[in-house]
């Protein structure tokens, strides 16, 4: 094993009550009923997939157009909350992990679906820690697909089966077990019993690869 490719939100760093606070200002906006349980729904999701199980409670059609414009809106508050992210929203355990796992001489790299991923990891200053980072940016399916994860492993150089993922969704731990990687799971994940390992805190990584 040569790699350990992490999700970010959930696993690195809790950005959940941002996407909430964005998905509810919008429908709220839009007269539609939203949730914390539908926003659980939204974990590992792509943004405009995540739009249309927003906009299943509507009973309006919209146009193409029309969500694009929605989506964008999301994106603006979400990005809004980011920008007040500082390093103190990364915890001294998932650093020192971070920095033991480099010293074992494993690469390390992000695998996630959003977008904001870069700018994330600038305001917490973790960008420069990863070796690399695949976001929505790269890929044009999300997970449960296992494109953002072996577009991860292909950035690395690093074969799809000498990588460990860790994943806090069950879509994630789908994706990577769909691409033939050893998956972790912390978080929510655990319930769904689908990963290789189960972690009850960050360190515990260490003790797996």
């Amino acid at each position: 094993m040569k790699a350990v490719i992490f999700d970010l939100d959930g696993v690195l760093v809790f950005t959940d009550k941002f996407h909430f606070k964005a998905w509810k200002a919008l429908a709220d906006e839009l007269g539609i009923y939203f949730d914390e349980a539908i926003n659980n729904r939204l974990r590992g999701v792509s943004r405009m997939e995540s739009l249309e199980i927003v906009l299943e409670r509507s009973d309006k059609t919209y146009t193409e157009k029309e969500k694009l414009a929605f989506a964008a809106k999301k994106n603006e508050i979400y990005r809004g909350y980011l920008t007040a992210m500082t390093e103190n929203d990364v915890t001294e355990e998932v650093r020192c992990t971070l920095t033991k796992l480099k010293e074992k001489g494993y690469k390390i790299a992000v695998g996630s679906s959003s977008k904001n991923a870069k700018l994330i990891l600038e305001k917490v200053k973790l960008l420069d820690v990863f070796d690399k980072i695949a976001d929505g940016n790269d890929i044009q399916k999300s997970k449960p697909d296992p494109e953002v994860f072996l577009k991860a492993a292909e950035f690395l150089g690093v074969e799809p089966e000498s990588c460990y993922v860790v994943e806090d969704a069950e879509a994630g731990v789908i994706a990577g077990n769909r691409a033939n990687m050893k998956t972790i799971a912390t978080g929510d994940a655990k319930q769904s019993k689908l990963a290789n390992y189960e972690i009850q805190k960050f360190s515990d990584i260490l003790n797996i690869v």
